[in-house]
């Protein structure tokens, strides 16, 4: 049995809770919380919590085997770093840091301690992108071209993140799950309505060394809620459209080939449309399997399909994007 402190019960973390709690293998005994209020709903439906407002009780505890982390993402180094140094394996709530800096000292730390540092890319594990990764693998979709990621809505402004640090480490986790290949640069533009400095409305593009390019629309300020990615390829392309209830994934059997009449110096494309799928995916809860995954991955001592390094390189983008934000769109390169 792997026993479980969890710091944060604010927006996301009575999902975590509830999942963990459902385990088998796997009890949260401990809940830090700075609100004593939300202290008081969880025990009301989980009596056996012992509650909390200060992290030391859960650092100091000799009986945690494993700390979850679902707190604003400025607090995330410092969390993370002391439960590392207290000796106990840690999950990170999305985005894992606020800097590269950060995030690669914790992945040294966890290493130096021989304990799992993951991050809760709970995308990686729904059956949508589950599906799409299985037809990358077997080649179905040929070479991939091109990724095309829409999250929008009219949705809660952060104050202490942008909208890319916000809605885009779902999708460029997905999308870093899925390349064969880190990116080489980034371009992003972004505008603040709000008048704090902090953009509600950003685009963002990010280049690779074989012409592979993806592409994130981020904004708070839509009227209407679209989660939607692209992914094409080659010989097929993928829709995933997370907003259906059911038929979440199609397959197009679309494509276009190039060709060159050399006597005439022209390119000539070739379209084919054929058919559209929708394949069945699994429906099961992705945090669940996420946090199965994490205490499978502490008792077989493996790696996490949401592992540290893809916190690691979704956090390499974000820091970049911000960058070119501020520079007007400027290419900035992605130091690996």
């Amino acid at each position: 049995m792997i026993r479980i402190a969890q710091i944060g019960y604010g927006y996301w973390g009575p999902n975590l809770l509830r999942n963990f709690m459902s385990l088998g293998n796997a009890n949260v005994d401990v809940l830090i919380d700075s609100q004593t209020e939300r202290l008081d709903q969880a025990s009301k439906l989980f009596p056996t919590l012992v509650t909390s407002t200060s992290a030391d009780d859960a650092f100091n505890n000799n009986s945690i085997d494993a700390i979850v982390i679902a707190t604003p993402v400025f607090t995330h180094y410092d969390l993370a770093k002391r439960a590392l140094l207290a000796g106990k394996h840690v999950l990170l709530e999305k985005p894992m840091t606020a800097t590269v800096a950060q995030a690669k000292e914790l992945i040294d730390l966890a290493a130096q301690k021989g304990k799992l540092l993951m991050v809760d890319h709970t995308f990686l594990y729904t059956g949508a992108v589950e599906k799409m990764k299985a037809l990358k693998d077997e080649g179905a979709l040929g070479d991939l071209k091109y990724f095309d990621s829409t999250r929008i809505n009219l949705g809660l402004i952060q104050q202490d993140v942008n909208v890319l640090w916000d809605l885009a480490p779902h999708d460029i986790s997905v999308l870093d799950y899925l390349s064969d290949e880190l990116p080489i640069s980034v371009n992003a533009t972004g505008v603040s309505h709000i008048h704090n400095g902090i953009e509600n409305v950003a685009y963002l593009t990010v280049n690779y060394q074989n012409n592979f390019i993806a592409h994130f629309n981020c904004s708070w300020s839509s009227p209407v809620k679209i989660r939607l990615m692209l992914l094409g390829g080659s010989e097929k392309m993928v829709v995933f459209n997370d907003m259906e209830p059911t038929e979440k994934i199609k397959v197009y059997d679309t494509a276009h080939n190039v060709s060159t009449l050399e006597e005439k110096q022209k390119v000539m494309i070739d379209y084919r449309v054929g058919d559209v799928y929708v394949p069945k995916i699994e429906l099961a809860e992705p945090l669940k399997k996420l946090a199965q995954d994490f205490i499978s991955s502490i008792e077989n001592n493996s790696e996490p399909r949401a592992s540290a390094l893809g916190g690691l390189n979704t956090i390499r983008i974000l820091e970049a994007a911000q960058h070119s934000i501020k520079q007007n769109g400027k290419e900035v390169k992605i130091e690996i």
